[in-house]
């Protein structure tokens, strides 16, 4: 059997409900948002907001190409 050594806040995600209600916490709104996939070691700018799948998709459209 596999434990999940994360807590649950962690991996159960957020509704957009709550992901607003968070968001209008922080006093300047009119920081850019981000989305880290590494502890915040690095981030990326978001460039769409996408609902597919009856999912909110948060994408960084960047390539690696010049």
């Amino acid at each position: 059997m596999t434990v999940n050594k994360n807590p649950e806040w962690v991996t159960r995600g957020k509704t957009i409900k709550g992901l607003i209600q968070e968001l209008q916490t922080f006093e300047n709104q009119d920081l850019f948002v981000e989305i880290s996939l590494d502890d915040s070691k690095t981030s990326w700018p978001i460039s769409l907001v996408l609902g597919r799948n009856s999912k909110c998709l948060l994408v960084n459209c960047e390539n690696d190409e010049d």
